[in-house]
């Protein structure tokens, strides 16, 4: 499914949940974490007090700037800190378009950006068709105070790319692989969590249920080894994978790192 190093459609992870995603020529910029290292306070009621981002983004200044310029939109599934900070507040354009879940409309709009549209179910931007997916950022009580969040489905020919967002296996999830049959589907792995409750982002067993529900899905999973409680980093989600017997099309993509799609 991905080949490096040839032109094409492409999904760059820049760190985090932060990725751009190009279709024939159209940049999408997804859930946009921009602060220096370690310039936020940290995830409260996690067990240990590390400020984050917890690594610095992988290109400088010049070439974050250039492509925030570049990004055509700029897509935000839920409004945690993780996912739109400050930063990304400050820098980005305030005519540049923003689609967001329909709850997040207000606030977005009270940051001052002024091109603003809500998904409500599907739309057209540009050559690309959008449907919003839901999902369930944890369970339980846990679930229920983390809020709404969504994932993104983005169709461009025959190319088509989940994004599901702040979420664990659930049924939304499932409905949203059976319903759009992606050829690449990006999940937010780490196993976030807090000292009560259970996981509100994807487990590795997470991930190996959206693989059976949906085996012809190219996997990519990001989402690790940048927020304090994330606690399931790369090389944790890689071990335990390698214990299972299936075999897996997951890619863990590095910081920066582009995959391109066949």
């Amino acid at each position: 499914m991905f080949i490096k190093r040839m032109k094409g459609n492409h999904i760059q992870l820049v760190r985090h949940a932060t990725l751009i995603i190009t279709l024939g020529n159209t940049k999408l910029l997804i859930d946009p974490m921009l602060s220096a290292k370690g310039a936020m306070d940290p995830v409260q009621n996690c067990g240990n007090d590390t400020r984050f981002p917890m690594v610095d983004l992988p290109f400088d200044e010049a070439a974050l700037d250039k492509k925030l310029n570049e990004a055509d939109a700029v897509f935000v599934t839920h409004l945690h800190r993780d996912h739109w900070d400050a930063a990304a507040q400050q820098r980005i354009n305030k005519d540049k378009p923003v689609f967001c879940q329909p709850s997040d409309l207000p606030k977005i709009r009270e940051q001052g950006f002024t091109n603003v549209t809500p998904v409500e179910s599907t739309l057209q931007f540009k050559d690309i068709k959008i449907n919003r997916t839901g999902g369930q950022h944890g369970t339980g009580e846990i679930g229920h105070k983390m809020g709404t969040v969504s994932g993104y489905v983005f169709s461009h020919k025959d190319t088509v790319i989940y994004v599901a967002g702040d979420t664990v296996w659930c049924e939304e999830v499932q409905a949203a692989l059976h319903a759009y049959k992606p050829a690449v589907s990006v999940l937010n792995a780490g196993g976030a969590r807090f000292l009560t409750g259970d996981p509100i982002t994807m487990t590795p067993d997470d991930i190996i249920k959206v693989q059976e529900a949906f085996p012809a899905t190219q996997l990519v999973a990001v989402h690790m080894d940048t927020v304090n409680h994330c606690f399931i980093k790369r090389t944790d989600l890689k071990a335990q994978l390698a214990m299972k017997s299936q075999s897996f099309q997951l890619m863990i993509p590095a910081d920066g790192e582009t995959l391109i799609i066949k």
